[in-house]
């Protein structure tokens, strides 16, 4: 009977010689000056790069690495070896065979959502995690090894995490079995089939090590602060089914190093079993055991309706021959409106569906419906009714076969097929919005009664009592500035990934998320004073252009325990607001035009500075400040107070024109506003007029008049 320290050394072995073949057949076909590189990213070969501190560019380096990765993981004397660090080994031969495989193409497994295996993770998709896990909205990993013994308990297993929020990567068998199942997978659903091959986990690993060069700032190289990164923030853990080869117990090595406990119901050869690899031979208990191996605990709210309910549908897409019913408020008068109401006036819990319910309306048409949802509490303000309004958008997508766009009067919402068959009506909206909102906001509403309008006339009416209301509300954020303030508010809720970093929120200014906005982070703290959003008062200005004052930079001195000692708000050269790296755009200097660029994160293509959203975003985040540099929120571009120090936003010389189009309204007027100039968005630059060269870039600024021509040197 092998010993399990063994098995971990000969699968090792196993993975070397696979990853030697591959490279020695690569370096025959291709010569040494080859490129090396994985698509979209600013971090190389992410797991090389991490432990061994090279960036991988070439076919000759990557020879020259896997010399060094041999000489140092490879067991050669297994009595002598550290079982755990020799899975980091295992890593990496894996991510060589990658990279050889993306050398022939820049997509071996395909395009797009739809393609057969992931494989590579871009850096956007990895900063897209961030939000929702500092959030907790995705409250862990899961790599699943399969086959599982039937196609039904694959898919038991995949949904049961589904369902509980947990991210599923799968490798090996089970992707064909969640096929069969009919199992919609892909990033945005949040169960990614990574590949057929037990060496695709490099990808996974991947993923791990960029979040902490991302988020933790951990520098490539040090190895025990990568270790001590993915133990305590990264809550991961694998599930492997039996049999589990060498090779998968290799693997496993690598994990427990990186504090993903193992679970398995293999007990085949095993003599020694070291803490983080837990036997459980009866499967249905891995979910229970999984979580409480990293000590991961649920609020689960109780919804009731006939369909999953949870955060990994919020990227679900139901296209129109899977649609069962639109509601869409760009052909039919559509609304949601919360309104605050008298505890007397209001039946808590009462769901009222006024009209023809959505079953009866003939499949794939288009219709009308007004979600009015009515609130009541003592603490309850008229600010936060924006607040909850946008709510409905998350709550309404976790419930499996919804999808939600848009808001106001102009909202889509998708109803598919199979979730109208499993009974699906239009109470269930109500009950949706009924658990979440007393849910998340008890301490702020104390009631709630929704009634739910499918008639025509109904909603024609509704619609033009609700848009004077809106209209109210928008004069009433026109006039909520950071000047007539009494408080900023403060948000660390990044800081369990990127513990130095605070956003500090003003009414012009959201947090770089582009999630928190200054009524948002104020109803936050009326939830829980002591919780991630704090009060920051602004009583003693030392610079009021610049934007600092002594008390902002003490309360930003205490909230990053002394990581930050200054920070300006309204300058991108002087003490810039720090970023954690799930920023929504990244701002950056352009020398040559005394002006910046502006990129947002769903921008593959590079820009004028020659970097690409991935690589700009590398020297900003994990909560340092980099002057020259911002990540910022979209919103944030069209304030007055963006970037005011420098100028505003007359700096701004470059962004892709699908940002242009969606901030070019409100650039537009705040640009006619502050320098009295018409269509402003017109005389940025983007992608169609270049990408890479400073010299058109500035022949464009020159022939459209741009203001940056005029203003002072920013170096």
């Amino acid at each position: 009977m092998k010993k399990l320290f063994n098995r971990v050394f000969d699968g090792s072995d196993e993975m070397f010689a696979i990853a030697e073949k591959t490279l020695n057949e690569t370096l025959k076909a291709y010569p040494e000056t080859t490129p090396v590189a994985m698509p979209n990213t600013a971090y190389f070969l992410a797991s090389h790069l991490a432990y061994l501190s090279k960036k991988v560019t070439t076919l000759g380096e990557l020879k020259a690495c896997w010399e060094e990765t041999k000489a140092n993981w490879k067991p050669h004397d297994p009595r002598l070896a550290d079982v755990f660090k020799c899975g980091f080994g295992t890593v990496l031969a894996g991510e060589v065979v990658e990279a050889c495989k993306y050398i022939k193409s820049p997509t071996p497994y395909g395009e797009g959502d739809n393609r057969e295996y992931w494989g590579h993770m871009s850096d956007a998709e990895v900063r897209e995690l961030g939000v929702p896990l500092v959030t907790g909205d995705i409250p862990g990993f899961v790599v699943i090894i399969g086959p599982a013994p039937s196609d039904e308990e694959a898919a038991e297993l995949i949904k049961g995490y589904q369902s509980r929020a947990i991210f599923v990567f799968l490798i090996g068998g089970i992707i064909d079995q969640a096929k069969r199942q009919k199992l919609n997978m892909n990033f945005s659903v949040r169960v990614v089939p990574v590949g057929p091959d037990l060496w695709h986990v490099a990808h996974i690993i991947s993923v791990v090590n960029r979040a902490a060069m991302i988020f933790g700032n951990v520098q490539p190289g040090d190895r025990d602060e990568f270790d001590d990164y993915t133990f305590k923030r990264i809550r991961a853990f694998v599930n492997a089914y039996d049999p589990v080869p060498d090779l998968t117990v290799a693997y496993g090595g690598g994990a427990i190093a990186m504090g993903f406990p193992v679970i398995t119901n293999s007990v085949k050869d095993v003599m020694v079993v070291p803490k983080s690899l837990i036997i459980r031979e009866d499967t249905k208990d891995w979910i229970e055991t999984s979580l409480e191996a990293r000590d991961i605990k649920l609020k689960i709210t109780k919804v009731d309706i006939p369909v999953s309910f949870s955060t990994a549908f919020e990227g679900e897409i139901i296209r129109r021959p899977d649609m069962a019913v639109a509601f869409n408020g760009t052909k039919l008068p559509c609304l949601e409106w919360v309104t605050t109401k008298e505890a007397k006036d209001i039946e808590d819990h009462k769901i009222e569906v006024i009209g023809p319910d959505i079953d009866t309306i003939k499949e794939g048409s288009d219709s009308q419906i007004a979600f009015v949802v009515e609130v009541a509490g003592k603490a309850m303000q008229k600010d936060f009714e924006p607040v909850f309004e946008r709510r409905l958008h998350h709550y309404f997508n976790y419930a499996e076969g919804i999808m939600h766009t848009g808001q106001r009067d102009l909202i889509l919402v998708r109803v598919s097929k199979a979730t109208i068959a499993a009974g699906f009506r239009a109470k269930h909206f109500g009950e949706i919005l009924y658990a979440k909102l007393k849910g998340e906001f008890e301490a702020i509403i104390d009631k709630v009664q929704v009634k739910i309008y499918t008639k025509t006339e109904d909603c024609e009416r509704l619609k033009k009592e609700v848009n004077k209301v809106y209209e109210q509300r928008d004069d009433r954020l026109k006039s909520l500035t950071d000047d007539n303030v009494e408080v900023f508010y403060n948000c660390i809720l990044c800081q369990s990934f990127s513990p130095a970093h605070v956003c500090v929120v003003t009414p012009e200014r959201l947090g770089l998320c582009g999630a928190v906005s200054w009524l948002d982070a104020k109803a936050t703290n009326e939830i829980d004073p002591n919780g991630s959003c704090q009060i920051v008062t602004k009583e003693r200005v030392i610079d009021e252009k610049l934007g600092v004052w002594e008390d902002v930079n003490e309360a930003v001195q205490q909230a990053s325990h002394g990581a930050l000692q200054a920070v300006t708000l309204y300058s991108i050269m002087q003490d810039p607001m720090t970023s954690c790296g799930c920023f929504e755009c990244i701002c950056g200097l352009e020398a040559t035009t005394n002006g910046v660029v502006i990129v947002n994160r769903e921008h593959q293509g590079k820009t004028p500075v020659g970097m690409s959203f991935s690589e700009l975003a590398s020297m900003t985040g994990g909560g340092v400040q980099t002057p020259g540099f911002m990540g910022h929120g979209k919103q944030f571009i069209s304030s007055k107070k963006f970037m005011a120090a420098e100028g505003g936003p007359a700096r701004i010389v470059w962004m892709p024109k699908a940002l242009k189009e969606l901030v070019g309204p409100k650039l537009n007027a705040t640009a006619k506003e502050l320098y009295g100039i018409d269509n402003f968005v017109e005389m940025i630059a983007d992608e169609t007029v270049t990408e890479e060269e400073p010299e058109k870039l500035v022949e464009f600024l020159n022939g459209k008049k741009h203001p940056v021509l005029k203003l002072e040197p920013l170096m």
